[in-house]
Parts: C-alpha cells; sequence; structure tokens
C-alpha cells in the first residue's frame, strides 16, 4: 500500500530526507557525481529546515532558498541557527548551480563532500528527536 504523505507533517520532509540521505551517503563513499551530491544535499538540507520550521507552527513556503529557510529560523531564535548557518551559506546557490547551465562548475572535493553529509545528517537527527517519530 502507498504511504501518504503531508506536507505539514514534518516527519514525513524527515522521511524524505532520510531516503535522500541514504542514497547520498552510497555515492559520496565511491565518489559518483559530485555535482549531483551537492545539488540533492541542499535539498535534503532545505527538508531538514523545513521539518524544523513546520514543528514550531511555521506556515509552509515552497521555496528552495536556503538563506530564506535560514531567515525564518532565525526569526524564531532557533537553537539551530549556529548548526544550520554555515551549511545554508555553503549550499545556498548549489541547488541552481550545480542543476542548470551557466554557472561555474566546482572541481570535486569529496572528503568535503561527506564531512558536509554528516552534518547535514547531524542536524537531521536533531531535528527528528524533537519531532519525536520513528521515521
Amino acid at each position: 500500500m502507498p504511504r501518504k504523505t503531508d506536507s505539514n507533517n514534518p516527519a514525513d520532509w524527515l522521511f524524505i530526507a532520510e531516503s535522500d540521505l541514504d542514497g547520498l551517503r552510497v555515492l559520496a563513499r565511491q565518489e559518483v557525481s559530485y555535482s549531483l551530491c551537492r545539488s540533492k544535499l541542499a535539498e535534503v538540507l532545505e527538508k531538514v529546515l523545513k521539518a524544523e520550521l513546520i514543528r514550531t507552527g511555521w506556515f509552509l513556503q515552497k521555496t528552495h532558498d536556503l538563506e530564506i529557510l535560514l531567515g525564518h529560523l532565525k526569526s524564531r531564535h532557533s537553537d539551530l541557527v549556529p548548526q544550520s548557518a554555515p551549511l545554508c551559506k555553503a549550499f545556498a546557490e548549489a541547488y541552481f548551480s550545480d542543476r542548470y547551465p551557466g554557472f561555474d562548475m566546482e572541481d570535486p572535493d569529496w572528503p568535503d563532500m561527506r564531512a558536509k553529509l554528516e552534518q547535514v545528517a547531524s542536524l537531521m537527527a536533531t531535528v527528528k528527536s524533537r519531532v519525536g517519530t520513528g521515521t
């Protein structure tokens, strides 16, 4: 039976983000498709931030802009800002620059990618513990 998801349920955002993160770990371990990993990790970060914001009563805004999402965390005086801000800065442009032509491509830095992947995973674990589900 298909799983029914709800965009206003933070657990559903985390469920999808966790699945994406599992795939990214495989690609990063094998050092395959750096630009895909960067843009997909930006998407995972977006989902984690949205899960946390929705958990705190934020009305879902359809945006891929990590800086906007970080701004909403700041306005809510979230204790996750120090952990989220460097990740948002690192991936703010990746969603678009690694998916479409017309941007400079970065040289692969797999050790940094794996480190950032684990930082996003740590952030997700914190949010997941706050949501309090077994997703």
